[in-house]
Parts: structure tokens; C-alpha cells; sequence
């Protein structure tokens, strides 16, 4: 996962394009201090559970604001909608609490997460968000709207569901901003949790939307936004 800051908008990958309807991830890229606790937590879990993912390269760590399904012919539509709204944030001065471990349960296995605790400013960030894309999303996906990879060639139903209803099921009061770090079984998953975590806080550094693989992982980086200063 490289931090970057705000570079020239990037031509959607031929999977984008080939689609319809397009899976995205409006997101916050953490600073270093997130990344170090993400990655050595995911290098936990790929010990107990090795057919897992890896942070790192295609699958950024990221705190998700906002996920959609969206027409992937207005992509450049959404793109400026939501520069409007992230130029008016200066997302970097944030000061964000991350304070437990969560996991989605899938049995044998488990997703999980660093939980982030909301400040208003996440909460406002997201709503302008949903309002400024609103126009340009789709009612529901298919499998056909996210990335896929060989090693990884199959998209979870859950996750097809979860992007349709993330509004309003995972936004506002129901918002729990987090940092997907890996997979591992429920057994260990309940280990990690029962264990004292060091609080700790961070910013975020940049602002990009992906487009979304399995497990909801961002995956490709479509496009980068200015942040306020």
C-alpha cells in the first residue's frame, strides 16, 4: 500500500470500463502509524490463516468513508463531485482514535478490522459524499462490478450486499469507520480480541476512490483528490 499525495486522475483499467456498473470505495489513506499497526496485525493472521490476503500492493489500507455502486460511464462525474467535497476538508489535520479489534464473522473465518472511533468530521465528510454522488449511483451490483484476480477470481455474495446497503445500513449513526487488516479463523480472531489494545491515534494523508475487490479491499486506484489545505 504506497501513500500517495494528490497525483493526475488516472485512466480507469480495462475491467472498468468493460462494465456497467462499477463497485468504488471513497476512502481516506492512513498515515504511517496506521499502516504499522495494520501490518503487523494482517502478519498475525497470515500465520494462522496463510490462504489470506497480504497489505500491501493491491490491497491498500484504508479507512472507508463511502462505498457505492455507481455508473461507470459517470465515473469522471463522481470523480469531480467528490473533489468538490474534499477540497473543503483538511482531512490532514484530523486526528482519528483507533481502540479495538473487530472481525465479521464468515466460519470458519473471520474479517477483520481496526475500529476507528467517529468524530463529526468523518460523519459530515461521508454525508456530503452520499449527497454529492447520489445522481451518478446504481440501486444494486453484480459480481461483474468489482476487481478480480485469478488467485482470488470469485466475489463474496456478503460483500455484493453490503456495498448495496451501505447506505443507509453502514452510514451516519450506523458508521463504524475501521482499517480492514486480514483474515483468520474464529478461534484466534477471539484471541486477538480478548487481548488488551494499545489505543493509539493517527491522520489520515491523502483521499482516493478504488475500485473494489473481494472482501470489499481496495483494489485499484481510479483516481486521487485535493485535499483542503
Amino acid at each position: 500500500m504506497t501513500i500517495s499525495g494528490t497525483e493526475i486522475e488516472q485512466q480507469a483499467p480495462a475491467a472498468v470500463v468493460q462494465n456497467t456498473i462499477t463497485a468504488i470505495d471513497i476512502l481516506l489513506e492512513p498515515d504511517a502509524t496506521m499502516i504499522r499497526h495494520a501490518q503487523d496485525a494482517n502478519t498475525r493472521l497470515l500465520k494462522n490463516f496463510p490462504k489470506g490476503f497480504t497489505l500491501g500492493g493491491q490491497y491498500a489500507p484504508h479507512v472507508t468513508v463511502l462505498q457505492r455502486y455507481v455508473n461507470t460511464a459517470d465515473l469522471n462525474k463522481v470523480y469531480k463531485a467528490a473533489d468538490e467535497v474534499f477540497a473543503k476538508e483538511k482531512a490532514t489535520n484530523w486526528k482519528l482514535q483507533a481502540f479495538k479489534y473487530y472481525y465479521i464473522p464468515q466460519k470458519p473465518i473471520g474479517l477483520a478490522g481496526i475500529v476507528i472511533k467517529p468524530t463529526s468530521d468523518l460523519l459530515r465528510l461521508q454525508q456530503e459524499l452520499i449527497d454529492s454522488v447520489a445522481p451518478f449511483t446504481a440501486p444494486d451490483g453484480t459480481a461483474a462490478a468489482y476487481v478480480t484476480t485469478p488467485q482470488d477470481p470469485d466475489i463474496l455474495e456478503a460483500v455484493i450486499q453490503y456495498v448495496k446497503v451501505f447506505v443507509p445500513e453502514h452510514s451516519g449513526d450506523h458508521y463504524s469507520p475501521h482499517v480492514t487488516i486480514g483474515i483468520g479463523t474464529i478461534d484466534f480472531l477471539d484471541e486477538m480480541l480478548a487481548e488488551p489494545f494499545d489505543s493509539f491515534t493517527f491522520s489520515p494523508v491523502a483521499a482516493s476512490v478504488y475500485h473494489l475487490g473481494n472482501y470489499g479491499t481496495a483494489m485499484t486506484k481510479l483516481h486521487s483528490f485535493e485535499l483542503g489545505k
